[in-house]
C-alpha cells in the first residue's frame, strides 16, 4: 500500500501541473503584486491632478505649480513602474500594453498643459483635453479587457487597480 502512494502521490502533483493555467497565474501575480506600486503613484498624481481641477481651480499659478512639482513627476514614475512590469503570457502583455499607451498619452496630456499654461494657450488646453478624452478611453478599455481576461480565467478581481477613469 505505502509503495502504491509513494507513486501516487508525485503522479498527481505531476498532473496538477498539467492543468494550471499560466494566464490565470500571470493574472493573480500581475493584480496582486505587480500593479501595487504603480496604482499608489497613479492615484497619488491623479488626487493632486484633482485638487486644481474642475471645482478645485483657484489660478493658473496654483495649477501650474501643482502640475510640475507633483503631478508631472508623480505620474511619470508611475508610467516608469508600468513599463518595468513583467507579465509572462502574451494575453496579458496586450493588455498591459494598451495600459502603458494611454498613461503615457494621459502624461503626454499633463505635459500639454503645462505648456498651455505657460503660453496661456487656449488651443494647446483644448488638444490636452482631447488627449486626457483619448487616455480615459484607454483606460476604459483596459478595465473592460482586464474584467474579460479574469473571467476567461476564473481570476476574482474586485476592481482594476486603475484609478478611476473619469476622474480627470
Amino acid at each position: 500500500m505505502k509503495k502504491v502512494l509513494f507513486c501516487l502521490v508525485p503522479l498527481l502533483f505531476l498532473l496538477s501541473a498539467c492543468f494550471s493555467d499560466p494566464v490565470q497565474d500571470d493574472l493573480i501575480d500581475y493584480n496582486n503584486q505587480e500593479l501595487k506600486k504603480a496604482a499608489q503613484l497613479e492615484k497619488e498624481a491623479i488626487d493632486a491632478y484633482d485638487s486644481v481641477t474642475g471645482a478645485n481651480y483657484t489660478s493658473d499659478a496654483v495649477m501650474y505649480d501643482t502640475m510640475t512639482s507633483e503631478v508631472i513627476p508623480t505620474y511619470r514614475k508611475f508610467v516608469d513602474e508600468l513599463e518595468n512590469i513583467e507579465v509572462e503570457t502574451d494575453e496579458l502583455r496586450k493588455v498591459h500594453e494598451g495600459y502603458i499607451k494611454a498613461a503615457n498619452t494621459q502624461y503626454n496630456a499633463f505635459i500639454k498643459i503645462v505648456s498651455a499654461l505657460e503660453k496661456q494657450d487656449r488651443n494647446l488646453i483644448a488638444e490636452a483635453n482631447a488627449m486626457l478624452d483619448e487616455a480615459r478611453k484607454g483606460i476604459r478599455d483596459y478595465n473592460a479587457a482586464i474584467k474579460k481576461l479574469a473571467k476567461e480565467h476564473d481570476v476574482k478581481i474586485d476592481e482594476p487597480k486603475t484609478q478611476r477613469e473619469n476622474s480627470l
